[in-house]
């Protein structure tokens, strides 16, 4: 339990990471299943709307071109607000590098809890209501949080990479390999820690799905509020200490 109070700290190991990674990936699937009964989208599927941007260009259909660009650029926009928080945190030398852009997603889900239902029937000019745009600018900032803490290694709202790792790994760990004598290397070893991780994401991703799309069925857009809490929670424990560092390096003056 004390390990998870400093998983969003500046100082990293393999195991924070994966830790860290396995909790974002369960937040990934809650939001991503959940919404989709909602929106009938699935906000971290970038290659989707890349694919529906090109169709929009083809057949000339504005809606589906504007939708499709529209997601691209919230979830671009969220990786890019994510990157600037945490390198201007490392700039400061601060704790809370990764626990900024946590802080910030946790904000935006508060709102979108108790208000989600009344923002689907605000219009864009990008042909999709507020809460498609804001659930992929979410998907942005918390994928690229979990890529800046693992040095990209570590991808928490789509899980096509992790689906193939996990593939190529079971086709090492099932190879035959023929060697020239009995007291030979294998040839093809695999990566036991990548098998676990890639694993360990895909599962916590479902599970989240599962989770979020009976929350979302049973209980609507305020399900969103425990995911919330449960990434303040994470968030906090760097930024209290770095409240703390600021406090005694800039006494107030009485």
């Amino acid at each position: 339990m004390r390990r998870l109070r400093y998983l969003t700290n500046r100082h990293r190991a393999p195991s924070t990471n994966r830790a860290f990674g396995l909790l974002l990936a369960f937040n990934a699937g809650a939001i991503n299943a959940g919404g989709f009964l909602v929106l009938h989208v699935y906000t971290s599927h970038m290659t989707g709307f890349a694919s529906q941007f090109a169709d929009g260009l083809v057949t000339g259909d504005t809606r589906i071109l504007l939708g499709a660009l529209g997601a691209i650029l919230s979830f671009v926009v969220g990786a890019l607000v994510c990157t600037m928080l945490v390198h201007w945190g490392r700039q400061h030398r601060l704790h809370s590098i990764y626990a900024l852009p946590l802080l910030l997603e946790a904000a935006l889900l508060f709102p979108f809890g108790i208000a989600g239902a009344i923002t689907l029937s605000w219009n864009t000019p990008f042909a999709v209501p507020t809460t498609v745009l804001l659930l992929c600018f979410i998907m942005g900032l918390q994928n690229a949080v979990g890529s800046k803490t693992s040095k990209g290694g570590i991808r928490t709202t789509h899980m096509t990479g992790n689906i193939t790792d996990l593939g190529m790994e079971l086709g090492k760990l099932l190879y035959w390999n023929r060697a020239a004598d009995k007291g030979a290397h294998p040839v093809v070893r695999h990566d036991t820690q990548r098998l676990r991780t890639s694993t360990g994401l895909i599962v916590m991703f479902v599970v989240g799905g599962l989770v979020g799309a009976v929350g979302f069925q049973s209980f609507g857009f305020i399900c969103v509020v425990p995911l919330a809490a449960i990434l303040l929670a994470l968030a906090l424990p760097p930024l209290v200490k770095d409240v703390a560092a600021y406090s005694a390096h800039h006494p107030q003056k009485r």
